[in-house]
């Protein structure tokens, strides 16, 4: 395209200092053009952006046009901020470093390009190769990774983590896409595989890596050099009052020393080579527009503002910013010993050395939703057009609705994949879809549309690139721990505690046996191989779960009244489901073009997670029964969204629809947010709540009833006897967690035949229960949406310290803070005594008692940022999103629940920021029960998308409550969570099959086998006792063949290839499988034969086990009604095993 221009500019001859001017690079044409000068040169081009923001447009321009630049990623946190960037940005910008590319372009912004590095002799002097077959000793190297900044962990998740099994290393090594997994072979490096960090199986193998270090700077080596450079800093300092420096002794990174890293290097060498540029190739040729020195300036301005701002406090001394930052003439001078390269969208007068670019700014071409056509304008200019025109959706769906809206205008246009394709194929018209934010027309050559110039308002959000998913099997696992003394269930014995993994040897033989005590003294010894017998007692508090006596029924007695209940309530729920799967519900139509219109609304791009609840959600709706969903999404994962989109295909079938939420603000707030979405269309939307005159109230109700209003938002007042609807198609139920019983069934009542759809953090557990237990259908949202972090929590004692230096560090980063005091009485003065504690801080105060008026003022301001600090009660934990609050305390948090600390916690970190919540008590020895728990909980439960993990753990701590009666906790008690489950599980499968379930043998059958040979997890294969009792669980719960290999596959992969013992023990479970389906309730063989006993119901036929006797008399013969006797010498283990097999099998082929 430009390879006349390109020619005239001779970059061959270009010297470092002298400098082009490009002019009139009109939309994205300087994508264009870079990609192709880049494509023709082998030298580095630099493009320095003026924020992060032109930053991703450029980088999307720029793959648009087919070359993949090299980010140089930005620490992303403010100028002596007290926290630390991402990890996975250190290891991004430290394989950059370590390995700068010497052709290509290279994107970066002004402000990273002003910030030091790490000088460059350090850098690249640090980094270690490992190799397949190289010697490898595992104490040296471990030494060398703590050396470089690597943290030893049990289990690695993040970069900067290792971890050692046996003869095995788990590595995140800085620059790595994902962690490795080296196996050692005695003291040689036998294979090195990428592993996937959320299932630790490993995906492919490698030849080498290199490691690099987990900082920017030698935490551990440096400490010598920090502790002489800091006094020289700051002779008046007293290190001793200053946290960080007491760290760095320790080795221990403390956020914000990002800020002190120059101080862990020599003078000189911050001085000649920390310099970004000191790592570029000499021959590189450096891009900026003519606003560069603008951005710098401002940059500097800020960091010289933050630095006086903070410079005050005599014991947290920090570097002056020239120590930190490069100065605006600084940059341009270390700049001017490239060759430059000036552009802007201008042009610029002709002169030597200047070029200006034939291009015309790309047309706005309005696509006007509510026109007849609404394409016209698009058809217009294709076919004035006398060159090539190429269209660009954002995504693929998005395409495909472009390809349809066009099809009546321009007929079939062809799908090229890239920019190359289409250039190649000559096509007059095409599209395909990428995230290009500016079109290109380029005077009589071509024209690049984009879909911003179509649709004006729309946001486009930058894809992510990492996207984590969280498997809900993992949620759920990591919640059976066991820790010795727990309460647990034996289904033959009751409920006894855990007393640990032992090792017994019988006729000299080692087995594992899981050890429960039970009531006076007495023990029960279970084989690893029966754990399925086991589950673990949850529901209610630990500390007052039953201890059985052995050989009393009481157990049975307990079991016998539970099981009569779940046959009630199996009943009872079958009813339910009957009745609404008889009734018919509204199969809703979906007109795709509408809908794909109503969606590119959305103003971000979807989650994995969130696309398919939205996708099962629409498909519940398509069906003609009635939906009963749960969509459990964390506070802020785009809940809302689901729910929009299902009220926009409601209305389109001119069904009303009926929002309800707990409390007035949020009302407003869902109110607005639908009123914004729904602003393009013929929608009539209205709010019923404690706002709003009574007179307003009325028209509404009238207007309901007569179907003048689509969609209605409210309170309780939805639930009210006079509000009628017309007709209901959809009730949506947001943050369920807070609706009483009593609502619940009103809300019940209306719902037999409506489509539900139920939107919650965190479930209470009766909802979670129906969810298990398969009576609603269950969509988790567990990807948090792009660049969120995890809000940081902390368990504090309430000091007037602590409170004070938690305000101040998000006031001085520009954020606001929630200040949570739970009692109206009092909550001025304690306003009043944080103005005296924090003077900068601009406190107001809110809480649930206050006029509605003035409550919504209060709000607005704070969202507007008239005050920094809001008092107020829970009245916020369902508010409105005040995206610059990022800190939130609570008061007396041991007084909470669990789901009302999560959602309070979910108040804040709704941006990019670091979020801090700090659960305030009075005292931490002091805490009791079910509280230590709670806050136990939502400590551990640090990442995001955790209100699913609570929801369950709290289902452990309160119990279960029944499922439809009124009571919300209930007779789980006696048998524990686990086993109520399984059983109301069979017993509702019986009822569907029309047979009652048998009281006295409540469970299905398990076999019992009993084949005299060692099958069990050693301790020198798998060491963690934690681990083990895992994997067996698993192995236990295996109910076929497929999961029984994938956990075999799983161990192979993570712990190397498996001594005898383990794989008996599959095979174990490979025979017990197969006497399930036989019927077959023990199995008992050892050297020399044994026994085989049949339960009553089993579906083998006398006449086949009759004709194996006549076969082989000397092998079988019958004993009593149910037991089969065999003699065969099977002295080793394999015979034995392949011997039952046979036998199994033969009886299975009889069955089929």
């Amino acid at each position: 395209m430009f390879q006349q221009e390109i020619s005239q500019l001779n970059l061959a001859r270009l010297k470092a200092g002298e400098k082009r001017w490009i002019g009139n690079l009109q939309g994205s044409a300087m994508g264009l053009l870079f990609k192709e000068i880049a494509g023709q040169s082998k030298q580095l081009f630099i493009i320095v952006a003026r924020s992060n923001q032109h930053l991703g447009q450029l980088e999307s321009e720029l793959e648009f046009y087919g070359i993949k630049p090299v980010i140089f990623p930005d620490w992303e946190i403010l100028p002596y901020d007290r926290l630390s960037p991402h990890q996975d940005i250190v290891s991004e910008r430290l394989a950059i470093l370590s390995n700068m590319p010497a052709a290509g372009v290279l994107l970066i912004s002004a402000s990273t390009l002003a910030q030091r590095v790490a000088p460059a002799s350090w850098v690249l002097g640090e980094h270690f190769d490992i190799r397949v077959k190289q010697k490898f000793d595992l104490e040296q190297q471990k030494l060398r990774l703590i050396q470089a900044g690597y943290h030893l962990v049990d289990t690695v998740y993040d970069h900067g983590e290792f971890a050692v099994r046996g003869s095995i290393m788990d590595i995140y090594a800085s620059g790595q896409a994902a962690p490795i997994r080296i196996d050692l072979f005695d003291d040689e490096i036998d294979s090195l595989k990428f592993f996937d960090p959320e299932t630790q199986r490993t995906t492919q193998a490698l030849q080498n890596f290199t490691v690099l270090p987990a900082k920017e700077f030698p935490l551990k080596e440096g400490r010598s050099v920090f502790r002489d450079r800091y006094a020289d800093q700051f002779p008046a300092a007293n290190p001793k009052k200053n946290p960080i420096y007491q760290d760095v002794l320790e080795g221990i990174a403390s956020p914000g020393i990002e800020f002190y890293f120059p101080l862990f290097f020599s003078a000189e060498a911050m001085q000649s080579q920390s310099t970004l540029t000191s790592y570029l190739p000499k021959n590189g040729i450096v891009i900026t527009d003519q606003h560069v020195d603008e951005g710098l300036a401002q940059f500097w301005k800020e960091a010289v503002r933050r630095y006086e701002d903070r410079r005050h406090n005599a014991d947290h001394p920090i570097l002056p910013p020239e120590q930190l930052f490069l100065q605006p003439g600084q940059v341009l001078e270390q700049l001017n010993h490239f060759g430059r390269m000036i552009v802007s969208q201008d042009s610029f007068e002709e002169k030597a050395g200047v070029l200006n670019i034939r291009a015309e700014a790309p047309p706005r071409l309005p696509v006007d939703p509510k026109r007849e056509k609404p394409f016209t304008e698009v058809k217009n200019y294709i076919d004035h057009a006398s060159h090539p025109v190429l269209l660009v959706a954002e995504s693929a769906g998005r395409r495909e609705t472009l390809k349809d809206a066009l099809r009546p205008a321009l007929g079939d246009i062809p799908y090229v994949a890239n920019f190359k394709e289409f250039i190649d194929s000559l096509h007059a018209v095409a599209i395909t879809n990428a995230p290009l934010e500016r079109g290109l027309l380029l005077t009589g050559k071509i024209s690049v549309i984009s879909e911003n110039q179509l649709y004006e308002h729309r946001v486009v959000q930058r894809r992510r690139k990492r996207q984590q998913e969280v498997s809900e099997e993992f949620l759920i696992r990591s919640l059976t721990e066991l820790s010795l003394g727990a309460p647990v269930v034996h289904i033959d014995y009751g409920v006894g505690r855990y007393a640990g993994l032992i090792t017994l040897s019988i006729d000299d033989q080692d087995h594992e046996f899981l050890q429960l005590d039970y009531a006076d003294a007495a023990k029960v010894y279970v084989p690893v191989t029966n754990l399925h017998l086991i589950s673990r007692y949850s529901g209610g508090d630990p500390d007052l779960a039953p201890l059985h006596k052995l050989g009393t029924d009481a157990w049975n007695k307990a079991k016998r009244k539970a099981l009569e209940q779940i046959h009630d309530v199996a009943a009872e729920l079958l009813h339910i489901q009957a009745r609404r799967q008889s009734k018919p519900g509204f199969g809703f139509a979906l007109d795709q073009s509408l809908y794909m219109q109503f969606a590119s609304g959305f103003a971000y791009e979807e989650t994995l997670d969130q696309a398919n609840a939205i996708d099962a959600v629409l498909h519940d709706m398509q069906q003609a029964k009635p939906m009963d969903r749960l969509v459990c999404g964390d506070v802020g994962f785009g809940k809302t969204e689901v729910a929009m989109r299902a009220a926009f295909v409601a209305v389109q079938n001119s069904r009303q629809v009926a929002v309800l939420v707990p409390t007035t603000l949020l009302a407003q707030q869902h109110y607005e947010s639908f009123k914004d979405r729904f602003a393009d269309w013929p929608v009539r939307i209205e709010v019923l709540s404690r706002f709003g005159t009574s007179k307003s109230h009325s028209k509404t109700i009238e207007d309901l009833a007569e179907g003048k209003v689509d969609i209605v938002i409210g309170t309780h007042k939805i639930l009210q006897e006079n509000v009628q609807f017309k007709n209901l198609g959809l009730m949506i139920v947001d943050e369920e967690h807070r609706f009483g019983v009593r609502d619940k069934e009103r809300i019940k009542a209306m719902r037999a035949d409506v489509d539900m759809l139920t939107l919650t953090a965190t479930p209470i557990p009766r909802t979670l229960n129906m969810a298990f237990s398969g009576m609603r259908d269950l969509s988790i949202i567990a990807t948090p949406p792009a660049r969120r972090l995890a809000v940081k929590t902390f368990v504090q004692e309430h000091t007037g310290e602590s409170v004070k230096e938690a305000i101040l560090r998000e006031l001085l980063r520009g954020g606001q803070v929630y200040f949570l005091h739970n009692e109206v009485e009092t909550i001025e003065r304690a306003a009043e005594s944080l103005r005296e504690l924090v003077p900068e801080a601009r406190v107001a105060v809110a809480h649930g008692q206050m006029r509605e008026r003035e409550l919504e003022q209060v709000m607005q301001q704070f969202y507007h940022k008239e005050y920094n600090v809001l008092v107020c009660s829970t009245i916020i934990e369902t508010g409105i999103d005040v995206p610059n609050a990022n800190t939130i305390l609570i008061e007396r948090a041991d007084k909470l629940g669990l789901a009302q600390l999560h959602q309070l916690r979910g108040r804040v970190g709704r941006s990019h920021h670091q979020a801090y919540a700090y659960l305030l008590v009075p005292s931490i020895k002091g805490l009791k029960g079910d509280a230590e728990k709670r806050l136990d909980a939502i400590q551990r439960a640090a990442n995001l998308g955790a209100g699913f993990m609570l929801a369950t753990e709290d289902l452990e701590i309160r119990g279960a409550g029944e499922l439809l009666g009124e009571q919300q906790s209930g007779s789980m008690q006696a048998i524990g969570y686990s086993l109520y489950m399984e059983m109301l599980e069979k017993a509702t499968k019986a009822i569907q099959k029309g047979q009652t379930p048998n009281f006295d043998a409540p469970l299905l059958l398990t076999a019992e086998i009993s084949l005299h040979m060692p099958a069990l997890i050693p301790d020198e294969y798998l060491g963690d006792v934690h681990q083990r009792l895992l994997f067996y669980k698993r192995i236990s719960n295996t109910d076929s063949a497929e999961k029984l290999d994938n956990i075999r596959m799983e161990l192979i992969d993570r712990f190397g290839i498996p001594p005898q013992p383990v794989k008996q023990l599959f095979a174990v479970h490979q025979v017990r499988l197969k006497a399930e389906q036989l019927g077959i309730t023990k199995i008992d063989i050892s050297s020399h034969g044994g026994h085989i006993e049949f339960s009553p119901d089993t579906p083998v036929q006398a006449i086949s086990i009759i004709q194996m006797m006549q076969k082989h008399p000397t092998f079988f013969r019958m004993e009593g009604g149910q037991r089969l006797k065999v003699t065969v010498m099977l002295e080793e283990y394999d015979k034995r095993i392949q011997f039952l097999h046979d036998l199994l099998d033969s009886l299975l082929k009889e069955l089929h």
